[in-house]
């Protein structure tokens, strides 16, 4: 634990401030597991939150033989920045907005409305279809470890912390391979333990530094990892 990120973050002093660690999404998921061996053959589950989360849970759930899931979670874009996020949505409607951020870009209720209701589609179209490959049946479980490709601002991970709670789920753990220590700071007050492995600092942050390779992840790829994983629930444990 490190006291200066918080009482239950876990994270790899030796990775801390450094760039290129992972040589991809599937080694991120490798050190993390090796962070998270006490959760191996358990009861918790792995929820993802696609589409770059998707790589680094398949091999947490692999390597922990734990069920694997989703969390469908979307962040609302600029109307001139589709890279740029000011909020996000999550599969069951929940919606958070940064509302500083909001006030300085000077957003009309309009623009917010009409970005809100963009996402609220686009979540709700990656449900219907990842539901058909047998994921999101519902989240009963009592332990649930939330997994991402990284934390930048956190506001996708902000709500399907929310989502979760919202369902009934007992105990919530985020696991990321890279964040920013601003946001890790924040998420880790909601959740009961936040593994990271890569913790940086700065003014400037982007997750995609922490890889050596790095590309956008598809929705045909996170399908093919969904049908690779088998039937809901299943572990899939890679000896």
């Amino acid at each position: 634990m490190d006291a200066s990120l918080g009482k239950n973050v876990v994270d790899l002093p030796e990775l801390r401030d450094r760039t290129a660690v992972f040589r991809d999404r599937e080694h991120g998921g490798e050190i993390l597991a090796r962070m998270l061996t006490d959760y191996s053959d358990g009861e918790a589950t792995i929820i993802a939150i696609p589409a770059g989360g998707v790589p680094v849970a398949k091999v947490l759930a692999e390597r922990l033989n734990l069920s694997l899931n989703l969390a469908v979670v979307s962040k609302i874009t600029l109307p001139w920045n589709p890279e740029a996020g000011y909020g996000a949505v999550a599969y069951d409607g929940t919606v958070r907005l940064n509302d500083s951020l909001v006030a300085r870009l000077g957003l009309t209720e309009e623009q917010i409305e009409e970005g809100i209701d963009k996402t609220l589609k686009k979540v709700a179209e990656r449900v219907k279809k990842f539901r058909g490959l047998g994921a999101l049946q519902g989240f009963s479980t009592k332990q649930a470890i939330l997994v991402d490709d990284g934390l930048a601002s956190g506001f996708t991970m902000l709500v399907a912390i929310e989502a979760l709670k919202r369902a009934g789920v007992g105990s919530v753990h985020v696991a990321v391979p890279t964040g920013h220590e601003s946001s890790i700071v924040r998420i880790a007050s909601g959740v009961d333990t936040l593994y990271c492995a890569n913790v940086r600092g700065g003014f400037s942050f982007a997750v995609a530094d922490a890889y050596v390779n790095w590309s956008d992840v598809s929705e045909e790829e996170v399908a093919s990892l969904l049908v690779e994983r088998g039937r809901p629930g299943k572990p899939v444990r890679k000896e």
